[in-house]
């Protein structure tokens, strides 16, 4: 529905601005009237492009935004004077433009999360539930400060996850960087001063090794090149497909050293996000359907989903969890204890609290395992490429000094 910028008179004569959603507008000059507003005038909104080629939106900036708002919010501040206050001084000058134009939604009548609800792309459904279930139950202050506190706890779980493969993909891309300079350059030239010395009919095996190897790269680099490319791209489109996601999710999960910690990670998740929803009010079923959609991986998106239509029939959540064969048996019968204690949002935070060490202490330990084995590659195969380029001078050498 096409949104309209009115400016109109109250009935004491104060001239106050605002947005609203109608059809037309003759549409918007009804809704003012049975407001008691007298238009001036009804514009039609643009279409506003700002939001897309500015700063992106980033996990700390929906952090810093929620916490203060909820600070705010709890300090007593109307919803509307949070917004324009967080919105003017916002460091990141494209969501405070976002901040404002939810502003101006609100004081056009647009309830609070259904603001949200237009910039999907920045508040995600599991947020926008949270903020409606709090509007409902009048408690948006407390609301506010769960989201904070569990967009903390994700925000910290991410920056583990992200800092332990910051090292080994850079040793990596230096690993590839240096492999390939002794291959196009440092071989060559080596390979060159051996023939100078006509040294190239008696090279030791390992040199002559080395020397085919750096011959086929560079005879088929431009194919090597399009062969990855093509891979790279193939991979991508086939992972964007429902059948690709669920190979690659599922070979995630059975990895024999990254399986287990993708899988804490899918279960400090689960449990984050549930045990918040069902704290914060949300209906079971609803909950489980938001944290579904918010699970990162399509095998535990699955086994949730596979839940919630059980759950519909009747059922308790722990027997299908159970049935999926994704969660933990340790975690299913937690959460069966705090179905029959009626205690499952508190035992779901539970188990996210005990997960989150759990992803900490197996983050580090596959940090510390990864560490070794890479320099480990990277020294053996540059050490090999130099020693074996050695030899041949080695014996240059010895022969110089027997004659």
């Amino acid at each position: 529905m096409p949104q309209y910028v009115y400016e109109a008179r109250t009935r004491a004569g104060k001239t106050i601005k605002g947005v609203l959603e109608a059809e037309n507008e003759d549409a918007v000059h009804t809704r003012l009237k049975a407001q008691q507003l007298s238009a001036v005038s009804v514009k039609k909104k643009a279409k506003s492009l700002s939001f897309g080629f500015g700063k992106k939106v980033s996990l700390k900036d929906l952090v810093v935004f929620t916490r203060q708002f909820a600070t705010m919010i709890d300090a007593g501040l109307p919803l509307v004077q949070c917004l324009e206050i967080l919105g003017t001084q916002a460091e990141n000058k494209n969501f405070g433009r976002i901040l404002l134009d939810i502003k101006s939604n609100v004081e056009g009548g647009s309830t609070f999360s259904d603001a949200l609800k237009k910039h999907p792309k920045i508040f995600s459904e599991l947020f926008v539930n949270l903020v409606a279930a709090g509007e409902l139950g009048g408690i948006l202050d407390t609301i506010m400060n769960r989201l904070a506190s569990y967009l903390e706890k994700n925000a910290q779980l991410q920056r583990k996850v992200k800092g332990a493969m910051v090292y080994p993909i850079g040793v990596l891309i230096v690993a590839i960087a240096v492999i390939t300079l002794l291959l196009t350059k440092v071989i060559p030239t080596f390979e060159a001063m051996f023939k100078d010395f006509g040294a190239e009919d008696s090279m030791p095996a390992p040199t002559q090794l080395v020397i085919n190897l750096s011959h086929g790269f560079i005879e088929n680099l431009p194919a090597v090149s399009i062969v990855l490319a093509g891979l790279i791209i193939g991979v991508y489109f086939v992972g964007r497909s429902q059948k690709g996601k669920w190979i690659f999710h599922n070979m995630f999960l059975i990895l024999p050293i990254l399986g287990p910690v993708i899988r804490k990670i899918a279960v400090a998740r689960f449990t984050r996000t549930l045990g918040t929803l069902l704290s914060s009010g949300v209906p079971i079923l609803d909950a489980l359907d938001t944290v579904s959609k918010a699970a990162g991986n399509i095998v535990v998106e699955r086994a949730i989903k596979f839940a919630r239509d059980r759950i519909s029939e009747g059922r308790n959540m722990a027997e299908p969890l159970m049935e999926a064969k994704v969660f933990p048996g340790m975690v299913v019968q937690m959460i069966a204890v705090g179905e029959q204690t009626g205690a499952l949002d508190q035992m779901c935070n539970k188990i996210a609290d005990f997960y989150d060490e759990e992803v900490d202490v197996a983050v580090s330990s596959l940090t510390s395992m990864i560490e070794p084995l890479m320099m480990v590659f990277l020294g053996g195969t540059v050490g090999f490429m130099i020693i074996a380029m050695y030899l041949p001078i080695f014996n240059i050498a010895g022969a110089i000094s027997g004659e």
